[in-house]
Parts: C-alpha cells; sequence; structure tokens
C-alpha cells in the first residue's frame, strides 16, 4: 500500500450546517498567540459588536497534510479527531496553538492529526473584506478502506440531490 493510500480521507463538501455549527462553536482562545489588533479584532467578532465573519477560511491545501501512522494502518484503528486551530488575520496558523479538543480515543491518531495541521493554509476569514483571526474547530476524520464504516459515518457518504 502507498503512502497516497495511507492518507486519511478528509471530507471536503461539508454541508453548510456543519460549517455553520465551527462559526458558532468559534471561541476566543491563545490571545497571547497574536498581536494587540487581531486580539481586538477577535474580541470584536466574540463580543458581538464585529458580528461573524462575511467569509470562513478556506483551506488551501489541495491534500490533506494528515498521514495515518503506520502502527494504527495496520492494526485498522478508525477514529475522528478534532483540532482546535487558531488562524491569524494573514490565513496562517499560530505556531503551537493547535490542541486537540475532541480525541479520537487513539494518542497515535491525535498525534498524527497535530503534527499534519502544521502543514494546513488557509485564505482567512474576512469581514468587510478584511482577514480576520478567528478560532476554529477543525475535524480529522481517519478511515481505513478495509475497515467497516464507524457508526455515523452515513452522514459523511451522502448524496447530494439537486
Amino acid at each position: 500500500m502507498n503512502a497516497q493510500e495511507r492518507e486519511v480521507r478528509l471530507v471536503r463538501n461539508i454541508p453548510r450546517s456543519v460549517a455553520a455549527l465551527a462559526v458558532a462553536a468559534l471561541v476566543v482562545s491563545l490571545a497571547a498567540c497574536v498581536g494587540d489588533q487581531d486580539t481586538k479584532n477577535m474580541a470584536a467578532v466574540f463580543a458581538g459588536t464585529g458580528g461573524q465573519p462575511d467569509e470562513l477560511p478556506v483551506m488551501m491545501n489541495k491534500q490533506p497534510p494528515f498521514r495515518y501512522p503506520p502502527a494504527a494502518y495496520a492494526q485498522k484503528i478508525q477514529g475522528n479527531t478534532t483540532l482546535r486551530i487558531f488562524i491569524d488575520a494573514n490565513g496562517n496558523i499560530a505556531p503551537d496553538s493547535t490542541h486537540v479538543a475532541e480525541s479520537s480515543g487513539n494518542a497515535a491518531l491525535d498525534s498524527a492529526a497535530v503534527v499534519g495541521s502544521r502543514e494546513l493554509r488557509f485564505v482567512p476569514a474576512k469581514r468587510n473584506g478584511q482577514g480576520v483571526a478567528i478560532s476554529i474547530l477543525f475535524p480529522v476524520f481517519w478511515r481505513h478502506p478495509d475497515a467497516p464504516p464507524l457508526p455515523g459515518d452515513t452522514i459523511l457518504n451522502r448524496t447530494r440531490t439537486p
């Protein structure tokens, strides 16, 4: 099995309701990692004075940067890791800001998610045409092609009807 086949499958067509939930889940965190202006912009977003971003951040990576740990892959271990990442007003992830918000239940999968997140690149969230700093929840779905689906996976495989 080659490395590309071992890449985790990341759902790219997330329904608007899930995206809206991500926006609703934004919190002010890691303010010490950003400058004063970014902190003020974040506070305005979350205090309601600036409102929600007009545009959510968009991942620019053509392929998800997450690599299945070989031992977990060999054992067909699956799970969902949810990361909390801070994206600054330029679309960069603040160094050392990423942490596991919800564990997959497997330390190797969670660690691989954090390591892979360092390669994520984003177009920043925007409000009134200006980049704004935000913190988001970012799901990583670890699925082995030869393992049975996990409970709840049917929502990931729904096809859209016109």
